[in-house]
């Protein structure tokens, strides 16, 4: 037997077609929101500076340790670099761990809610139907995704220059055994990755103290004293008992990749300390920011 014809009219169609609609748009919003929150960090000229600025280190080490004709000291991989070029870019990333990468990161972290706050931005995205929370997450994804953007740029850079200057093949690993060109730069991802990981996990730390203020240039100064004070304890004797817990003791474990055998266990422990203190931080902010009268 036939099956009875459904007739569907013009303006049936329309509100089906509207009722999809909603559905559809909340489903792309946090994509369409992450895009332009990354559209405004990487477009600013401040970031751009501050991004030009990690590129040049690189390659000033780089002519540096070329015209002085040899590593002479210094920090780990600095007298590896003559031996080869991609050196450069283990000794970029260990130089600019200190200060230079956290500050662009607590650049950003500290604007991701200030800013918005600052120049009467915020109460306007919260309008959007996106919620608080998940505003939240993608403040924190944008961080995350310039957190590793910047190492890879510092990466870039000094294995470009690196090999321009002083050639690539075999690398002679810090435990005296030799890689392939291939296998030293797959290690050498594995160290942007992991640098990427804990600095994400201070860019959590910023986003907290962005849910604080309305100064976004107060947020950032307090990220860069909460780095300074983690990294002055961890050099205090005294305080070693303390030394494990500190975001920044784990910062240069990635070193640990260019042993053979990888000693894991240190990388483990950084993976593991950077994992908390995102989640952590992360939470304190949504629990700052759910509750926070929203008034400008």
């Amino acid at each position: 037997m036939a099956e009875p014809e459904v007739l569907v009219t013009p303006g049936a169609e329309r509100r089906a077609s509207a009722s999809r609609a909603p559905a559809a748009t909340a489903r792309w919003l946090p994509l369409r929101f992450l895009s332009s929150e990354l559209g405004l960090i990487f477009r600013r000229r401040r970031n751009l500076a501050g991004l030009a600025v990690l590129a040049v280190v690189p390659i000033i080490l780089a002519v540096a340790v070329k015209t002085s004709g040899g590593g002479g000291g210094g920090p780990d991989f600095i007298d590896a670099i003559v031996g080869n070029g991609l050196f450069v870019a283990f000794a970029a990333l260990t130089l600019e761990l200190p200060l230079f990468l956290p500050l662009a990161v607590a650049t950003i972290a500290g604007d991701a809610v200030a800013g918005e706050a600052n120049i009467g931005t915020l109460r306007y995205l919260l309008t959007v139907p996106a919620g608080r929370t998940r505003l939240l997450v993608v403040k924190y994804a944008a961080i995350v995704i310039f957190s590793f953007a910047a190492a890879a740029l510092v990466a870039l850079v000094g294995g470009v220059i690196g090999l321009a200057l002083f050639g690539g093949g075999d690398m002679i690993l810090l435990s005296g055994s030799t890689a392939s060109f291939a296998d030293g730069l797959g290690r050498l991802l594995l160290s942007v990755g992991y640098v990427g990981c804990g600095l994400s996990a201070l860019g959590a730390i910023g986003l907290f103290v962005s849910t604080l203020t309305e100064q976004p240039i107060g947020a950032t100064v307090a990220v860069v004293l909460v780095n300074l004070m983690m990294i002055i304890c961890d050099a205090v004797e005294q305080l070693s008992w303390l030394h494990p817990w500190l975001l920044t003791h784990w910062w240069t474990a990635f070193g640990d990749l260019l042993r053979d055998p990888i000693a894991t266990a240190g990388i483990e422990r950084g993976l593991l300390t950077f994992a908390a203190y995102a989640v952590v931080f992360w939470l304190l902010a949504w629990a700052r920011f759910t509750t926070k009268d929203v008034t400008s």
